[in-house]
């Protein structure tokens, strides 16, 4: 079964856009937890607009699933990391204005630079994902960096499946196949929802993770969080 982490930068953005601590983004981790969800995933940024760097360390004893923590490896995310010391690391190339992860790294060109942030949080027992765009080339390049694991961006499989092109997933499943030639752990993030979930899941082997954020909330607005929850769990078995 491929595991289900919940992203609740949602959660963060709705208590920060009034202030206060409502809702309580820590009783929203445990209550993921307890409706069967096997990991949290926040993603802070510098502006701290949605997750701030003291709910990274808050969430570290509440986070008993796995526990990641994605970005881009700038000196004070690294600090940060190293100091929470969650289950995973996912380095995201993110520029500083975006909205939201719009791209996967360029593994070849930063090879080097993320070796060194590999390894170094790889002494203190961090997993490592990367995430990637569904490139051989970039799978290739992951693999050179020591990481562990990718994670791979799906963003283009989501669109294009929402046109009703299934054949969206072919890269997908050419880098998902390499990515196991290799031994690299897959991972796979980025406007994954109910409606396009197990097609994905069902196509992509050895899918470890998937990390959902925007559509669970979201549809959770609707449906309720519990079920929603379990709704992603029947669909990822």
């Amino acid at each position: 079964m491929t595991k289900l982490s919940v992203n609740i930068n949602k959660i963060a953005t709705l208590r920060n856009a009034r202030g206060g601590n409502v809702p309580d983004l820590l009783q929203v981790a445990k209550d993921i937890q307890r409706f069967g969800g096997q990991g949290i995933t926040i993603h802070p940024r510098p502006d701290e607009r949605h997750i701030r760097y003291q709910d990274a360390r808050d969430l570290k004893p509440i986070v008993y699933t796995e526990y990641n923590i994605e970005g881009n490896p700038e000196q004070k995310f690294i600090d940060l990391v190293l100091e929470v010391k969650p289950t995973q690391v996912t380095l995201v190339p993110d520029a500083v204005d975006a909205i939201t992860s719009n791209a996967g790294w360029d593994t070849v060109i930063h090879q080097d630079y993320l070796k060194e942030i590999i390894q170094e949080f790889q002494r203190n027992g961090i997993r490592t994902s990367i995430f990637v765009d569904p490139v051989l080339e970039m799978i290739e390049g992951a693999k050179k960096t020591g990481t562990e694991r990718i994670e791979l961006y799906t963003e283009a499989f989501a669109h294009q499946y929402g046109l009703g092109n299934k054949e969206g997933i072919l890269p997908y499943v050419e880098a998902a196949k390499l990515a196991n030639e290799l031994d690299l752990g897959i991972n796979a993030g980025h406007d994954l929802s109910l409606d396009n979930i197990q097609f994905f899941r069902q196509n992509i082997p050895n899918l470890l993770e998937v990390s959902i954020g925007h559509a669970l909330i979201s549809e959770s607005i609707y449906l309720g969080l519990e079920n929603v929850v379990n709704m992603y769990l029947q669909k990822l078995k």
